[in-house]
């Protein structure tokens, strides 16, 4: 079996609480923090500008040698500025749940995203993760961090 596993990562912001919210719980900004050679496009248009508990998002992702997938996703959980929660529905992914967390702080807003997740496939999904997938969600948040620095700036820090 499988082991599930974590991947952690935080990123201050210098921007408002209200700022950052409207920006992360919009689906249609997706695409602006995902790395183009992932290919990620939203198939379930229109959608929702704000996301809420129930929503379900669906869109193509191409990981892996270009190869389109579907990918659909619920948003299970939201308190508004806060956090929100996506979960797999359909996916490459045995189990996915991420946590998008918000804290205010001196000079803008913490953000704190936690993912668990399994792999498919038993030992050869320990293997992948190993060789494939922790590098790849290292790959797309390094990409999502420097685009939420486009977004509101770089961190000064006080």
């Amino acid at each position: 079996m499988a082991a599930i596993y974590q991947f952690r990562t935080t990123q201050k912001i210098p921007a408002s609480l209200d700022k950052v919210w409207e920006f992360i719980s919009s689906p249609r900004n997706l695409k602006k923090i995902t790395p183009e050679h992932l290919g990620f496009q939203i198939t379930n248009e229109p959608i929702a500008d704000k996301m809420y508990a129930g929503m379900i998002i669906a869109y193509k992702v191409s990981p892996i040698l270009g190869i389109p997938m579907d990918w659909v996703t619920e948003i299970t959980h939201v308190e508004e500025k806060v956090y929100f929660v996506d979960e797999q529905r359909i996916g490459p992914y045995a189990i996915w749940h991420h946590q998008h967390r918000l804290t205010p702080i001196e000079g803008g807003v913490l953000m704190e995203d936690i993912i668990s997740y399994k792999p498919p496939f038993g030992i050869l999904g320990t293997i992948a993760n190993n060789i494939l997938i922790k590098g790849q969600l290292k790959t797309i948040f390094d990409f999502r961090f420097t685009a939420l620095e486009k977004e509101f700036g770089k961190w000064i820090g006080l």
